[in-house]
């Protein structure tokens, strides 16, 4: 079956057999299952890559469909892992899936990605980048980047070889007002699938050597134009010697935020009376939100008073749980001794657990 399957790929002159048993021979571990994650997954596994590691823990809500076309509206609800196990081995039972039911952490990047031969970056924050990073040049294995901005994609491939690392482009993590907000600044739809498939194209030279691998450069990619833009970038050697991982990866003013699941959150608003906070934007607030929420938005904190509970306890939400987030960091600072506790996962995880929506 293997023969006639590769059979279009493997009569490619530069290609062959030798690159298609190069493909075979590979271990692929892809962190994250969303937009970029997706058609790396479906392509690689296609085109024969024998080993293929899977990361993720989220679950597949209704707004990835937009983007995450692999998924339906039935699989809503469902951990993304098991849906994209069950497409995969459909579409090739010879591939050999190792999947992780976890996010990438300190205290398991490294025990994990020494088991690949090359990571692709497929996630949507910074915490997570530098940790691939350093783990991957700690270890010694490439990684293959990409990241979304809108209508536009980035692409690189770092530690390839004697090449530069995500570090030499980008030395430090952004503050957190610093990285824009998915949920205010969004993605069209197209331009994950766009990234990802190059992203499978970068990691298939990676392991075959056919072309030239993205390495020292990083590419920039403009749906609104269908403009490709290159720009150099030289190796910083100290970035190349890394021999440990950092104490936490988060910046420093991002780190204590007091949070609450969602589910433990629903079941306090039922048995107690609450402060709730609101820190979405003026839009988001008005298509949906709980009715006892007070819609301060975030960049308005410090300006208006907070309601002051006689528990001394209020609760901080926006959509995805980043926003509320910074705003207990911001607001600690401004009423000590007031605990303020941020909502993991936001509106996006507590719409489907109540009923009381306005």
């Amino acid at each position: 079956m293997a023969d006639n399957r590769y059979d279009r790929q493997t009569r490619l002159r530069d290609f062959g057999e030798r690159g298609q048993a190069a493909l075979t021979n590979a271990k692929v571990l892809v962190v994250g299952l969303g937009g970029l994650g997706l058609p790396v997954v479906q392509y690689l596994n296609a085109m024969g890559v024998g080993t293929l590691g899977l990361m993720d823990q989220d679950t597949v809500e209704l707004h990835n469909l937009q983007r995450q076309v692999l998924y339906s509206e039935d699989d809503i609800n469902r951990l993304k892992l098991d849906v994209v196990l069950e497409k995969l081995e459909q579409q090739n039972s010879e591939t050999v899936f190792k999947p992780f039911d976890t996010f990438l952490t300190k205290q398991n990047a490294l025990t994990i990605i020494q088991d690949f031969d090359v990571v692709v970056d497929a996630t949507d924050n910074f915490p997570t980048r530098y940790l691939i990073n350093d783990a991957c040049v700690i270890l010694g294995k490439p990684f293959v980047y990409g990241a979304l901005h809108g209508f536009e994609g980035h692409l690189s491939v770092f530690n390839h070889q004697d090449g530069p690392t995500y570090r030499c482009l980008y030395p430090k993590m952004p503050n957190p007002q610093e990285v824009p907000d998915c949920n205010d600044n969004g993605v069209l739809g197209v331009v994950p699938g766009i990234m990802g498939t190059l992203q499978a194209l970068e990691t298939v030279k990676v392991i075959t050597g056919i072309g030239e691998v993205l390495s020292g450069e990083l590419m920039v990619f403009d749906g609104l134009t269908q403009r490709m833009s290159k720009m150099k970038f030289q190796t910083i050697a100290e970035h190349k010697k890394r021999k440990k991982l950092e104490e936490f990866y988060d910046p420093l003013d991002c780190v204590t935020a007091t949070t609450i699941d969602p589910k433990v959150f629903r079941d306090i608003r039922t048995t107690q009376e609450i402060t709730l906070v609101d820190v979405r934007s003026a839009k988001e607030f008005s298509a949906s939100h709980l009715p006892e929420a007070e819609h301060i938005p975030l960049d308005q904190l410090g300006q208006r008073p907070i309601p002051i509970p006689a528990s001394n306890k209020v609760y901080l939400i926006c959509q995805s749980g980043k926003r509320s987030g910074i705003a207990a960091k911001q607001l600690q600072t401004i009423y000590p001794n007031i605990e303020f506790c941020s909502i993991l996962g936001g509106m996006n995880k507590v719409l489907p657990l109540v009923t009381d929506i306005q």
